[in-house]
């Protein structure tokens, strides 16, 4: 979908810390995380929302949700993980492409569900990526 950031992230016209894909889902860094490592993964094929997604995608970004949890608690020392899905404004979501939070948690990170948005360091982001590449590029 040409106006769709997400859609622009995967296809890879907007940059991303990207930390994983497969051939249904993209894994990146949030650019306004709650906690270091905060990823949204999203569904290559474009779908607005639980309602619109294909059955397969959402299998799909299950399955790397929970590859993503287990880097960020492997590879950051996270204590544990919230993964979040909000679909349509009065839920909360912003970007109308359906994407799942996978937020590591710290003991006494402060955050509280939900969050208030505000842009992270892109240094501090590019690092943690690095980090759940497993160090690679």
């Amino acid at each position: 979908m040409a106006d769709c950031l997400f859609c622009a992230i995967v296809a890879g016209s907007i940059p991303s810390e990207r930390v994983a894909d497969d051939a249904r889902t993209v894994a990146f860094l949030d650019i306004s995380p709650a906690t270091d490592g905060h990823c949204l993964v999203v569904p290559r094929a474009h779908a607005i929302d639980i309602h619109d997604l294909h059955p397969d995608d959402a299998a799909a970004c299950a399955r790397m949700a929970q590859v993503v949890a287990g880097r960020v608690i492997a590879l950051l020392g996270a204590e544990g993980v919230n993964v979040w899905q909000s679909s349509g404004r009065a839920a909360g979501q912003e970007v109308m492409h359906y994407h799942v939070h996978v937020i590591p948690r710290y003991a006494g990170d402060g955050v509280r569900l939900p969050w208030t948005p505000a842009a992270g360091e892109g240094a501090r982001i590019a690092a943690v990526a690095t980090t759940l590449r497993g160090g690679g590029g």
